[in-house]
């Protein structure tokens, strides 16, 4: 028998896989590390997200909650059960980000790092594992908070939809897994921009010295907020939420087909 967190892990990297297919077709051409990391991390997601969803379902049993199988569970425990799927990724897509963001910010000419297993033998070598993790602190803020609100978003949408028509979660039909992971996408940019801009700013920040601009997270929003002021906050969204709809109804249309075919076959 397989077990649902092995399923979750696989109907998890379908969805990422196709995330990166749909959104970020470019950046995989002779690299797969988008691929890999991506995938890891959405299985991640889905799989701590299935995890907290039977928690709250059992829990909905013994209170009597939830309707007659405890799975219609109340917008605040899908929020705190998509908050817990982002602290969750958060573990690996801190680095993860941090990597790809430090190799895309580097220039041209004279680069330092020649690919990502390179940037992480160099980092690790000079600043450790917390190197690594540079940005920890806002990128748990964002996944909480972000995937608190991108999968309470989707799974209101999909328990309507359950409910109004009266079918199981297998007839939701592929075109509104489209729609609704499209919504849940821009339920997500628009709770954590802000926080993204200052993770991405600390991530491409000096390690030390004279070369580091933040002390912190707050120094980092003051600074900003000082130098740039609040319109730098929403810089570059437009691109974010014209790719994002697409990428996002992709990934829960892949995780939706892929867990019902595990469901069939097991």
């Amino acid at each position: 028998m397989v077990s649902h967190t092995a399923k979750d892990l696989t109907a998890g990297t379908a969805g990422g896989i196709l995330q990166v297919l749909v959104g970020q077709p470019f950046d995989i051409v002779g690299t797969l590390t988008p691929l890999l990391g991506i995938g890891v991390c959405v299985s991640i997601q889905f799989a701590a997200l299935e995890s907290s969803k039977r928690y709250f379902a059992k829990s909905n049993l013994a209170t009597g909650r939830g309707g007659p199988d405890g799975k219609a569970l109340t917008p605040l425990q899908l929020a705190a059960a998509g908050a817990f799927a982002g602290v969750a990724n958060g573990f690996v897509s801190g680095p993860v980000e941090h990597i790809r963001i430090r190799l895309q910010a580097q220039p041209d000419k004279n680069r330092l790092y020649n690919g990502p297993w390179d940037a992480i033998k160099k980092i690790s070598q000079s600043h450790g594992i917390s190197g690594l993790y540079k940005g920890q602190v806002p990128t748990f803020a964002r996944e909480a908070l972000g995937y608190g609100a991108y999968f309470c978003t989707y799974e209101m949408l999909v328990q309507r939809y359950m409910r109004v028509h009266q079918v199981p979660r297998e007839a939701l039909p592929s075109h509104l897994a489209i729609a609704y992971g499209a919504t849940a996408g821009y339920a997500l940019w628009a709770t954590i921009y802000p926080i993204d801009v200052i993770k991405t700013r600390i991530q491409t920040d000096g390690f030390s010295g004279p070369s580091r601009k933040y002390s912190s997270m707050l120094d980092c929003l003051r600074t900003i907020l000082r130098t740039e002021g609040a319109a730098a906050f929403a810089r570059g969204l437009g691109p974010t939420l014209v790719r994002s709809p697409l990428a996002n109804g992709f990934t829960f249309l892949g995780f939706e087909l892929t867990s019902r075919a595990l469901n069939s076959a097991f």
